[in-house]
């Protein structure tokens, strides 16, 4: 799923092409894409784009009299530019919208089609869209302290909980707790003032790295891959291969379709942590520290 950096380049590409332009068609292929009915999709065509913003993983195309665009691309939904007219992709394109500019595709792949389009009419009506979790590069070390303790969650929940934090998801969870060296599974209201401060700078320092990182590697091209899974990143996705900063093998908590990925001896003092389907099989034969595990490679 497009998380917080993700967003961010497609805003920065979005930008400079739709805004200030008319939008002047909408193709709307699936019809299961758009959840509202009022108002209709049609009176939006003719209008200018006057911004584009962030709501949480959520992207905005905001016209004249308070009126938005609200596209949400969930886990495989993905924006293309192409140009004037293109045709809409057999298999996996949901929309079209047609600018002097250019065409900006919204397609999604997979069988599961879980992306939305809301129209909407007024600032509050758009803010019925935003699942209310602090904006993670504004806030102080005060205002994140309060979000990570108002309910005593795992770190890696906390972190992926939009009530609390905005725009955070699995992939960028996992980088930033990397970077702060911290056990996903730490209970927040035991989280000790220093790892609370060291928690809130790895994560605005993780994130603008990525922010910085995708809109340079972008430059003024439109973003064609976005996806979870990068080279450059430490843990997220990495599971078996080194650490970048003591060269352990990644490991990886797997619960029904996500899992989480973290380095024992970075972040958990060597600790396997246990997956749940594994280890209830495996019971106390659960190897409990890296060096467990090597050993019964080994024999």
């Amino acid at each position: 799923m497009p998380e917080l950096p993700d967003i961010a380049a497609y805003l920065s590409a979005l930008e400079p092409r739709v805004v200030g332009q008319p939008l002047d068609k909408i193709r709307l292929r699936s019809i299961s894409l758009l959840r509202t009915v009022e108002p209709s999709l049609a009176s939006f065509e003719g209008d200018t784009v006057r911004e584009v913003r962030r709501v949480g993983k959520r992207i905005v195309l905001g016209f004249a009299a308070e009126r938005f665009l609200v596209v949400h691309l969930m886990i495989a939904g993905r924006f293309r530019w192409r140009p004037v007219g293109a045709k809409l992709p057999g298999k996996n394109g949901h929309a079209a919208f047609d600018f002097p500019t250019g065409c900006l595709l919204l397609t999604e792949a997979g069988t599961k089609k879980r992306t939305t389009l809301h129209a909407v009419v007024g600032e509050d009506a758009l803010a019925e869209h935003d699942r209310g979790g602090i904006q993670p590069l504004e806030c102080d070390l005060a205002a994140f302290r309060e979000a990570l303790t108002r309910r005593n969650h795992t770190l890696k929940r906390a972190l992926t909980d939009p009530g609390l934090f905005s725009g955070i998801g699995n992939a960028y969870s996992d980088e930033i707790l990397h970077r702060a060296r911290l056990s996903p599974i730490t209970w927040t209201q035991r989280l000790d003032d220093e790892g609370i401060e060291r928690l809130h700078r790895a994560t605005r320092d993780t994130l603008l790295w990525w922010t910085d990182h995708l809109r340079r590697e972008n430059g003024d091209d439109f973003p064609d891959k976005v996806t979870a899974f990068r080279p450059e990143m430490a843990a997220h996705g990495k599971f078996g291969e080194p650490c970048p900063v003591c060269q352990s093998p990644i490991q990886r908590i797997v619960y029904a379709s996500n899992e989480t990925n973290y380095c024992a001896t970075c972040q958990t003092g060597g600790k396997l942590l246990a997956d749940r389907a594994l280890s209830q099989l495996l019971k106390k034969d659960w190897p409990r520290t890296l060096e467990e595990l090597e050993q019964r490679r080994g024999s």
